[in-house]
């Protein structure tokens, strides 16, 4: 009988997912739990991954006329009360601000100081459009004032119960677009604009397919008249929603008076968007691309596209080793990559040389090289590439420095050809309800299922049953002429279900 083979990950994704993920976070030192419930302390190798985000996204918003600014984490409570809809959404997750100070507790410690109860309470930013929506109000006189494409990169708190490291925390990182226009036409192209700038960055940067599309209307952001979203799928069949866009109308205009003189000279109401991305994408990256060795990573987004292991066993040796390693890192560093120079580090801590290859590994750089002193005189490097497994293999140093980067880019398409074939598989045609129970049946795999479809008790009674969403309505699909699944109505639009996270 044969044995099982060994992996750094315990357990694997097939015997227990959820627990794979979170070893894959640890393994990778990529965040640790915090002595704060719910939060996390985000490590540097991983903070490097978000801040490559970042960097990228942040480009990308610039280049389509957006500016960065930054507005108040505290939000007065009778904001967020202007806009019900809105209000209602986020009330069981806001945080709340009611003293100022604290004093000594007669009993000991410290408590909250009764003099200084604030007029008014304060919410620890859950999302900031009504905050940013009251600056707006002030920032704005005449229709030349317009458009306002603001963004702004911060932190934001929502009460979670359950929370997991990246996917789910009570306070997060994440960045925010809020933009104001003086039509429906210009606001509903920036939302979709948006949408497109999240799904180019997704697939051509973290090699993540996804699906873009509209949301349901039980699915619908708070306030909002129109949600879009990106929805990608995980190794484990579960939906992940990656991005969402905001067509917020005349809403969020009208409760915090946002208005304009128009060329005619009428006061009249702004129209608004959001849209924003989150930490969240980490865990979508982790989940997209790793095995059960550790983190797999794209080149575009690895804190590191190569990483150089010398071994050596005198000081003789690694006097001559290093020499030459330093020179190949030189070499590999003038070359470019995704229109930056290639990113290379050399790990010569004093630690076994199966310890620090393991180490890189389950950090999930895209490229190892490994240099003793027979490489040196031969004039070669051990390679081995993170996203194919395995063994590596001697190449020419002159040969590998020359196509690093064609090697870098097949690495990025392969990850993402093989993400998109894993969806593809899992992605279905239902035309029947029993079908439907059997494809999301505790025993089977699950996966993204098209359907047709009509909002209604039927549906959402069904989805609750199955514990199955509506994750949107595909924007490239066409009409079609068919019954809901859940009711037997006519419908003309099929909806993409999953489980989710």
């Amino acid at each position: 009988m044969a044995k099982n083979p060994k992996n750094a990950i315990t357990p694997t994704r097939a015997e227990n997912y959820p627990e794979w993920y979170q070893q894959v976070v640890k393994a990778a030192d990529l965040a640790e739990t915090s002595d704060v419930r719910g939060c996390m302390v985000i490590k540097p190798w991983g903070y490097a991954i978000w801040e490559n985000i970042q960097r990228k996204l942040d480009a990308m918003f610039k280049a389509t006329g957006h500016e960065n600014a930054y507005f108040p984490l505290f939000i007065p409570m009778s904001f967020l009360e202007k806009e019900a809809e809105h209000v209602e959404g986020f009330a069981k997750e806001c945080a709340v601000v009611t003293h100022h100070r604290l004093e000594p507790n007669p009993e000991g410690g410290l408590q909250p100081a009764s003099s200084a109860k604030l007029e008014e309470p304060l919410i620890v930013r859950p999302t900031s459009e009504t905050i940013i929506g009251a600056t707006f109000s002030r920032w704005i006189e005449s229709y030349r004032d317009l458009p306002i494409l603001i963004n702004q990169w911060a932190n934001v708190v929502r009460w979670e119960l359950r929370t997991r490291m990246f996917l789910r925390t009570t306070e997060f990182l994440w960045q925010e677009g809020h933009t104001v226009h003086a039509t429906a036409e210009e606001a509903e192209q920036e939302t979709r604009q948006m949408l497109d700038v999240y799904a180019e960055f997704a697939e051509q940067t973290m090699a993540m397919p996804v699906i873009k599309g509209e949301k349901t209307e039980g699915e619908r952001f708070p306030g909002a008249v129109a949600t879009y979203s990106i929805e990608a799928m995980m190794q484990d069949r579960k939906a992940l929603q990656a991005g969402t866009s905001h067509f917020l109308g005349q809403n969020f205009a009208k409760a915090q008076e946002i208005k304009f003189q128009d060329p005619s000279g009428d006061l009249v109401y702004a129209w608004t968007t959001s849209w924003g991305v989150s930490t969240r994408l980490v865990g979508g990256l982790i989940m997209t691309h790793s095995d059960d060795d550790g983190l797999v990573l794209p080149p575009k987004l690895a804190p590191a596209h190569v990483v150089i292991l010398p071994i050596y066993r005198d000081d003789a040796e690694r006097a001559e080793v290093l020499a030459y390693c330093e020179s190949l890192q030189a070499d590999l560093t003038a070359q470019r990559y995704d229109d930056e120079p290639v990113r290379v580090r050399i790990d010569d801590r004093d630690v076994r040389g199966g310890e620090k290859k393991w180490h890189w590994v389950k950090r999930g750089v895209p490229i190892r090289l490994e240099v003793g002193p027979r490489d040196v005189a031969a004039g070669k490097v051990f390679a081995s590439r993170r996203d194919l497994g395995g063994k590596g293999e001697g190449v020419e140093r002159a040969a590998f420095v020359a196509n690093v980067s064609s090697t870098l880019e097949e690495i990025q398409t392969a990850l993402f050809e093989r993400a998109a074939v894993a969806r593809s598989e899992a992605t279905v045609k239902i035309d029947t309800l029993a079908d439907f129970e059997a494809f999301f049946a505790d025993s089977a795999p699950g996966g993204l299922a098209y359907c047709h479809f009509v909002d209604g008790p039927a549906m959402e009674a069904k989805l609750k049953e199955l514990k199955v969403t509506a994750r949107c309505v595909p924007i490239d699909c066409d009409e079609e002429a068919g019954k809901c699944i859940f009711s037997g109505q006519t419908s003309l639009r099929r909806g993409v279900f999953a489980r989710a996270y």
